[in-house]
């Protein structure tokens, strides 16, 4: 950027000066000027990603992969100049695991390769299979009666659910205007004196019945002596989504291979079988369970805070690193963790000198239940089960989060925190030609913000575009690196490490909510 352009851009942010001081900020208007300057014009952003998922690849809690983020991402955080970087313990997990091998194909009535992985934490077929193929559906308890005898040494194939349809809708979108302006309006109701959700009650219930369902029926597959197992979760045009197929404690009970299929591929075995022509399946997967070191761990490192009184307060930053396993975990959530590291970069690049210490947080076990932002928690600041509050409880500002896919930010969840959503909205209107400009008091769930605002921190998700997350990346085998756009990432980036700067230098803590009550189960 040239030195007119920049005294331009440095301009229009000394307008903000009043506003920010208003809101008891020591910001200065020439810094937010030279982070959007080195966030557009110089960003490592997508080099970033690339390490994440082409280079470490596949991230599943407990793998090789996620080791290797941690331990690159360890390095690459020092290498920027962050210091005390580390691979945290939280507490326990569980046991590891990671594909070495995996392949699936039709062999009659003809040849024809399929779309599958093996569903996390089930072990491998020992060896190549061929074998003849038994449909199973069943809809109660009752129907499985009916299969007794017929399945051993056969490949079980698993109804399809939600089989995929034509669709007319893009896969991809952006918030539009009008769906800005409706969060920008909302209000927080009182709670009602009304008995609870009976929809949600009767959805939950309904849940239940069809998890308690689904395992009785894969007891019996495997009682039976079948040889594997096909499913599929939905999905279309070739994409699958992924889960686990086994739980990931050391403990857990035996279960049979099983693959996640690309839906048009297990819908045509179907088919088939169902029309009496005999299909045959190849089969082999081989799945290896790490034992040895059970632990799951978070990546830290920190800008030191500068000011004699403020140094030991910490502005907190992060998303998760931890992804599932069929593809490389790029909008869910490389993305976020590229962006957070691209923020920091960015504070170090720029010469920021924060009035608070700056700490950066790459979750681990996000999606088996935030346990790594969780036990952080609990071992830092309090556990919501008691909310006895340890001594760093007082020093945390602000925590800050990402993890809803790729796209561009537009504003930020305030999470019900009233007092904090006018500061946003100050924080916020330098950027307003980078399209973020909404600050919402609803509250965003589904990531690790949330377990700061269980203890009464004030924790925060930023709004995102879409983009095609829930469509076609979000826990399935397309969610790679070619999903990511890089203006969208380093739009991201700018915005994040301008929240995080402008939070470090304030003379005050952001608002807080009240202290919420101790909660036994503290499920999120």
């Amino acid at each position: 950027m040239n030195t007119l352009r920049f005294l331009a851009l440095a301009g229009s942010f000394a307008v903000m000066a009043p506003a920010l001081a208003q809101q008891g900020t020591k910001a200065d208007p020439a810094m937010l000027a030279k982070i959007k300057d080195e966030g557009l014009n110089r960003s490592k952003v997508m080099e970033t990603a690339f390490y994440l998922t082409d280079v470490c690849g596949p991230r599943l809690a407990g793998s090789d992969g996620l080791t290797r983020a941690n331990e690159w991402t360890k390095k690459q955080l020092t290498d920027w100049g962050l210091v005390k970087a580390n691979v945290e313990p939280w507490g326990t997990f569980g046991r590891g695991w990671d594909i070495e091998k995996s392949y699936v194909a039709m062999t009659a009535p003809y040849y024809h390769t399929m779309i599958g992985a093996p569903k996390a934490w089930t072990p491998g077929t020992n060896g190549a299979l061929k074998k003849q193929v038994v449909v199973v559906k069943a809809a109660t308890e009752a129907d499985l009666a009916k299969y007794q005898g017929q399945l051993r040494d056969k490949i079980v194939l698993f109804e399809v659910a939600n089989p995929p349809k034509p669709s007319f809708e893009p896969d991809a979108r952006r918030h539009t205007e009008e769906e800005l302006k409706k969060m920008a309006d909302f209000k927080p109701e009182a709670p009602a004196a009304t008995p609870a959700n009976t929809d949600m009650e009767e959805r939950m219930k309904t849940r239940r019945a069809q998890a308690a369902l689904r395992t009785k029926l894969a007891d019996m597959v495997q009682a039976e002596g079948a040889a594997a197992i096909l499913s599929t979760r939905g999905g279309s045009d070739g994409t699958f989504f992924t889960s686990n197929g086994a739980p990931y404690a050391a403990d857990a009970k035996p279960v049979l291979p099983e693959l996640e299929m690309a839906p048009e591929d297990q819908l045509r075995l179907i088919r088939l079988a169902e029309a009496g022509i005999p299909v045959e399946i190849e089969l082999e997967t081989r799945t290896r369970f790490q034992t040895q070191d059970l632990k799951g761990y978070n990546v830290v490192a920190e800008i030191p805070g500068t000011d004699k009184k403020l140094k030991s307060e910490v502005v907190m930053l992060g998303g998760h690193l931890d992804s599932w396993h069929a593809a490389t975990g790029a909008t869910d959530n490389a993305a976020g963790c590229a962006i957070m590291m691209e923020a920091v970069r960015i504070l170090k690049a720029t010469g920021v000198q924060p009035r608070r210490t700056i700490r950066i947080a790459l979750w681990g076990e996000e999606e088996q239940g935030l346990f790594g932002s969780r036990n952080y928690v609990k071992n830092h600041f309090a556990d919501p089960a008691t909310m006895k509050l340890l001594p760093e409880h007082e020093k945390l500002a602000a925590y800050f989060n990402l993890d809803n896919g790729a796209g561009k930010i537009r504003g930020i969840y305030a999470q019900g925190n009233e007092a904090a959503a006018p500061i946003f909205q100050d924080w916020l209107k330098p950027f307003a030609d980078l399209g973020a400009t909404t600050v919402t008091l609803r509250n965003t769930g589904g990531t690790d913000h949330l377990s700061f605002d269980a203890v009464g921190l004030p924790g925060f998700q930023f709004i995102q575009d879409p983009l095609d997350y829930g469509t076609r990346t979000h826990h399935t085998n397309m969610d790679t690196y070619e999903r990511l756009p890089a203006d969208d990432l380093k739009q991201a980036s700018v915005l994040v490490a301008s929240f995080v700067y402008q939070a470090a230098m304030r003379d005050q803590k952001l608002p807080r909510k009240p202290l919420p009550a101790a909660k036994p189960d503290t499920r999120m």
